[in-house]
């Protein structure tokens, strides 16, 4: 009896143990951006980027399937090297910035491939439409920062490929590609303070768009 007892509170008690060993990293909005490539009627692949992301990362290098992540990437800081073609872009037949500025990423799970490899699933809001997104992700780092306040980071390159339509994102079709691929950099220093704390919250994930 006290043999079942014990082995039936190491099964209780075992998720919560591997949870607390990921521990909470902070992401450095200044040193974690998002790079997008999209077909330009044929000529060549415009190039964006959107830094200034936020939010925690809950990570144990050891055990790559407790982490969680949870970002909000501030669509309406994008920048594609031009102030017209940023406007045009943001303006609501596209990605709509005034009334969506924001995408929020929530991790779903983690397929560790190996020690510095991992695909992450989760799901992206976007213009109000959430869908499943895989992200393949290479852990850079893990160490303590060479400059002060000399705190344990991790960096990270990830990449996706997500079509815009799948978003309702639909305008100008024999213009602009569907097929947006993105490339991530991110670092996240470590920050026991956001514990149990998330990205902060945006209009985008009141409500999710219906399925494809």
């Amino acid at each position: 009896m006290r043999l079942s007892l014990l082995l039936a509170l190491l099964l209780a008690t075992a998720p919560n143990a591997a949870w607390a060993e990921a521990e909470p990293y902070r992401l450095d909005p200044v040193h974690t951006r998002v790079l997008f490539a999209i077909d330009h009627a044929g000529y060549s692949r415009a190039l964006g980027t959107v830094s200034g992301s936020e939010g925690v990362l809950h990570f144990d290098p050891q055990d790559w399937r407790s982490a969680r992540l949870e970002v909000q990437v501030p669509i309406a800081r994008l920048d594609l090297g031009d102030a017209k073609w940023n406007a045009a872009t943001l303006a609501r037949n596209l990605l709509d910035g005034e009334r969506h500025p924001s995408a929020r990423f929530v991790s779903t799970a983690i397929e560790p491939i190996d020690d510095t490899h991992a695909r992450v699933r989760g799901q992206l809001t976007l213009r109000d439409v959430t869908r499943e997104v895989v992200l393949d992700v290479t852990l850079n780092a893990l160490k303590r920062y060479p400059l002060p306040p000399f705190r344990r980071t991790a960096g990270f390159s990830a990449t996706t490929t997500l079509s815009r339509s799948a978003f309702g994102i639909t305008a100008w079709p024999g213009v602009i590609g569907d097929e947006v691929q993105l490339r991530i950099e991110a670092e996240a220093a470590l920050d026991r303070s956001a514990a149990g704390t998330a990205a902060p919250s945006t209009s985008d994930t009141t409500t999710q768009g219906n399925p494809a």
